[in-house]
């Protein structure tokens, strides 16, 4: 596992490409669909790897829309809790994609506060088969993530925990690129 992190506040901001199903944190964040039954990428791992107590959980929720976020128990997976979100499909830029995304980063971070949980990783939500571009979906993690956390005193920790080099890079990128201002 590699990292490249910052300080922001009184938390630590890290990229990773690693398994997120394998990470030892209080909550990982799945890519869910709006039924919260699973379905393929991070969503599917999460729901092979936690084992079928999630689906069971996930079933009494009944669904998510997108860009809000709901949390179950981690069941087999080294993190305690599974905090779901919803994010956008692309659809062009012009169906409130942006703010979408953003909600979801917004909805978890409040969900980890909500729980007094110290220690989260995200996926790069909806990069994968909801298009959304790579480079604006990392600046749009990233400086969400750094507002979001300003109302979060119990978040220590975040992990941007993504599945690829080029993924990582778009992530440390953004991370290099906030302006020190906002960071603080």
């Amino acid at each position: 596992m590699t990292t490249a992190g910052r300080v922001i506040g009184p938390a630590r901001l890290d990229v990773i490409v690693e398994d997120i199903t394998t990470l030892d944190v209080d909550a990982i964040i799945n890519a869910a669909n709006e039924s919260l039954l699973g379905g393929g990428g991070v969503d599917g791992a999460i729901h092979r790897a936690a084992g079928p107590q999630l689906l069971a959980e996930c079933r009494a929720l009944k669904g998510c829309a997108t860009g809000d976020a709901r949390i179950t128990g981690g069941y087999r997976l080294l993190a305690r809790h599974v905090i779901h979100t919803v994010g956008p499909v692309w659809r062009g830029g012009w169906s409130g994609e942006d703010k979408l995304l953003a909600s979801c980063y917004r909805s978890a971070i409040a969900l980890a506060q909500a729980h007094n949980l110290q220690s989260i990783a995200f996926p790069a939500i909806s990069t994968g088969v909801y298009r959304f571009p790579a480079a604006d979906a990392a600046r749009i993690a990233v400086t969400t993530v750094i507002d979001a956390l300003r109302e979060a005193p119990s978040v220590s920790q975040v992990l941007f925990c993504c599945f690829s080099n080029d993924s990582a890079r778009l992530h440390r990128q953004a991370l290099l690129e906030i302006p020190r201002a906002r960071a603080q």
